[in-house]
């Protein structure tokens, strides 16, 4: 027994380098997971708001208030085509594109990756 006194702590040692690199990842899927579901969501908003014919700063306005939960999100993130209410007429298609950067937390992950960029794109035929 006595020859076995400190090998938890070595063992501890070992495991816990593994355990905490596991564990920021599962953080940074979690917050990219989001992020990508939040701009799924807006795409969504802001092609229903396209679709009934809006102007492009409601449009803007939609998407803005909807990924509003998403850090450094604004206006050149995002893209209607075509642009303008009086190029969308009915029966025609509204493309909202929707891109944003998220980088990770991970340490040893963001040292050596370059940040993700998500982009939705979402296509509504106009009322």
């Amino acid at each position: 027994m006595r020859k076995e006194k400190g090998t938890a702590l070595v063992e501890f040692a070992l495991i816990l380098p593994v355990f905490l690199i596991l564990l920021f990842g599962l953080i940074d899927f979690g917050r990219i997971f989001h992020a990508y579901l939040t701009i799924d969501h807006a795409g969504r908003e802001g092609a229903r708001v396209a679709s009934v014919q809006s102007e492009d700063s409601e449009i803007t306005s939609a998407i803005t208030n909807a990924a509003s939960s998403l850090n450094g999100f604004g206006n050149g993130n995002i893209t209607i085509s075509p642009a303008g209410e009086a190029n969308r007429s009915s029966g025609s298609e509204v493309q909202v594109t929707l891109t944003y950067e998220i980088g990770f937390t991970t340490p040893f992950v963001e040292a050596l990756a370059s940040p993700i960029t998500l982009t939705d794109t979402t296509i509504m035929r106009v009322e």
